[in-house]
Formats: structure tokens, C-alpha cells, sequence
């Protein structure tokens, strides 16, 4: 599918994988990103979106996207994207152009104020985290994007026994959710 889209706003077009079908050149402008460097690839990629504590918003489960492809209306996103020269903090709006041969979604992206961008490695991680040696190997399938199921065949386990290690994981690293705790014991170099 080959479009253009006319409008001196940041914009970029992906389809219902995710996948940069055009990227404009004021998102080049903006990202100092060149068009030829994100066509092709997923957006969580090109952007690796993170919020304000440095959580991942970028990824390639996004739930922004499953609401974008079944006709839900999102408000504008902040966060902190990859730019040529560090990260930048911007409000992305989501657009859904449903119907006709394929799903198309843009995204518009803008400055948005606030607090400067989260710490790459951070100054102090506090106390390191204690986990024992299950948990690790439960994070670092987690890590790898093994879901529960698979961790518990791989580890032998039941379910409900990998379900409880995660809990406990989630805990530990103060983790609201599974990517989360992944980024978070990057930070402290668990994985």
C-alpha cells in the first residue's frame, strides 16, 4: 500500500502489524529520524516510547493499537521517543482510518511540556532487589516474551505456581506490569 499524506504536522502511517508504511518529514524534523531508517519497521522500534518513570509505552504488544484496530477513539499519549540526540518528550494522538482493503493508523506526534526525559541509567536504582533463584528464571523468560504457559512447561512448574513467581517478581521490582519488570530489572542489571 503506497500513500502520502499531506500536512506539515510530525505524522507517521502504520498498518494493523505495526509496521511504518510512511513517516513524513516533520517526524524526520522532530526525531532527526530519516524516513528510510523507520519505513518498514515496527513503531514501537523506531519510537521505544517511555513514560514519565521510565516505563515502557512502546511495544510490540501495544494495547493502544488493539483499541486503535477495533474503532475505540484514544486520547494523546505522552511520552519520552527516541530521537537522533537522546529522547524527546512529545503527546502522540492515534488516528484510525478503518475500512477499505487494510486498516490504516496515524500518528501525530507533537511537543508536549513537562518533566525532562527519564534517566537512561539512573543515578541510583535504590536497594537492588532480592530474588531468588526461580524468580529469575522466571524473569528472565519473561525477559525473552515467554508468556506463563510456556514458562511453566519450560520450568516444569504448574500455571498457578508461575503466575505466584511472577506476583512475587512484580513486587520485588515495584513492577505495575510484566514490561515493567522486565525494564526495571534491566535497570538494575538482573537481565
Amino acid at each position: 500500500m503506497e500513500f502520502r499524506l499531506a500536512t506539515a504536522a510530525p505524522l507517521f502511517a502504520f498498518d494493523d502489524e505495526l509496521t511504518v508504511l510512511t513517516w513524513n518529514e516533520s517526524a524526520e524534523q522532530l526525531t532527526g529520524i530519516a524516513a528510510a531508517d523507520a519505513l518498514g519497521r515496527p513503531c514501537w522500534e523506531v519510537l521505544r516510547g517511555i513514560d514519565d518513570a521510565g516505563g515502557i509505552v512502546c511495544h510490540k504488544q501495544c494495547s493502544r493499537a488493539r483499541l486503535a484496530r477495533q474503532g475505540w477513539p484514544l486520547a494523546a499519549q505522552e511520552m519520552h521517543i527516541r530521537c537522533a540526540h537522546g529522547r524527546r518528550r512529545v503527546a502522540v494522538d492515534t488516528v484510525s482510518a478503518l475500512g477499505g482493503e487494510r486498516p490504516v493508523f496515524l500518528h501525530l506526534i507533537r511537543d508536549a511540556p513537562g518533566p525532562p526525559p527519564a534517566e537512561e541509567e539512573p543515578p541510583g536504582l535504590g536497594r537492588p532487589p532480592h530474588l531468588t533463584p526461580r524468580q529469575l528464571d522466571v524473569l528472565r523468560l519473561l525477559g525473552e516474551g515467554v508468556p506463563a504457559r510456556a514458562i511453566a512447561t519450560r520450568l516444569g512448574l504448574t500455571e498457578p505456581t508461575v503466575r505466584n513467581h511472577i506476583r512475587a517478581v512484580l513486587l520485588e521490582l515495584g513492577a505495575h506490569s510484566q514490561l515493567e519488570a522486565v525494564f526495571r530489572a534491566r535497570r538494575h542489571g538482573l537481565l
